[in-house]
């Protein structure tokens, strides 16, 4: 669809939400209907926003004065300079355009009754550190606890996913698209393989040392309308250093695939009395499909 002809749809749907609006006369429902259209168009206008500055960036990264680009755009250039410094930042679309669901699979409490799932103690730390970096983009998260034996909803916009395929084996079945990379099982427990080198990452932690690997991706969602991010380690500590080294290379891994599909997978070292990410890095390419 042409941008112009994008433009036009979205001005229909608004006309539309607007009589929609208008056509309820309970005035409890239309506050709480109006509130919610609000949210959808704003996210929407956010979203504008910030493809307006990630093409004025590429044209001043491309030589294009600054001057210029207020003219031909019909823009001062005091208001371009503060559009560029203050504007929704490009890397947000790394994120998502809105509200952000970051689901979490859960385990059995043992030695209970009746037991309930939680999650761990990294895994909850990892939704956090998620939750600072969406937060400096000006996206908000929730998260949700998805309990044994690991029904994900994958169909759905603005989706992150943590935890291995052990604890939510829907993602393993995704997972089998990544012509790359794979998490997989055996006798000694669950690992990563690079297809494309044959070489297996097995967990230094197994060993008592203070490092994980994990899997860090956009995969497709089932039903073929979008992707869902998805960052997972062998064990706990690797899904908390996903999530580090999301926060420390967010920039240019949106430099490098956009909202494309990609896979890589990272090493994390940590402190091993307080369980602290000290560092993390890339043990693989950052394929893309």
């Amino acid at each position: 669809m042409k941008p112009q002809e994008q433009g036009e749809q979205q001005t229909h749907e608004l006309l539309a939400h607007q009589r929609e609006l208008l056509e309820r006369e309970d005035p409890w429902t239309r506050a709480k209907r109006a509130g919610e259209l609000i949210t959808f168009h704003q996210d929407e206008v956010t979203e504008l926003s910030r493809m307006r500055r990630e093409a004025i960036e590429e044209l001043v990264s491309g030589g294009t004065k600054q001057t210029d680009i207020a003219a031909k755009i019909n823009m001062t250039k005091a208001r371009l300079s503060k559009l560029l410094s203050s504007g929704p930042k490009p890397a947000r679309a790394f994120l998502g355009t809105g509200k952000i669901t970051v689901a979490i699979g859960g385990k059995q409490e043992s030695q209970k009754t009746n037991p309930s799932a939680v999650i761990s103690a990294e895994a909850l730390a990892a939704y956090h550190a998620f939750s600072d970096l969406a937060s400096s983009y000006n996206l908000d998260t929730e998260y949700e606890l998805v309990p044994p034996p690991g029904m994900v909803r994958l169909n759905r916009t603005n989706l992150v996913v943590m935890t291995s395929p052990r604890l939510l084996p829907l993602v393993g079945q995704v997972l089998e698209a990544d012509k790359h990379l794979a998490f997989e099982s055996g006798a000694q427990g669950w690992y990563l393989r690079d297809r494309s080198t044959e070489t297996i990452y097995r967990s230094p932690s197994d060993n008592g040392e203070p490092c994980d690997y994990a899997y860090i991706g956009r995969l497709p969602r089932p039903d073929g309308q979008g992707y869902f991010l998805y960052a997972a380690g062998i064990h706990a500590m690797g899904t908390k250093g996903a999530i580090h080294y999301l926060t420390e290379n967010i920039e240019e891994l949106y430099a490098k695939v956009k909202k494309k599909r990609f896979s890589t997978l990272i090493a994390c070292h940590y402190d091993a009395d307080t369980r602290e990410i000290t560092s993390t890095e890339n043990v693989t390419p950052i394929y893309t499909a």
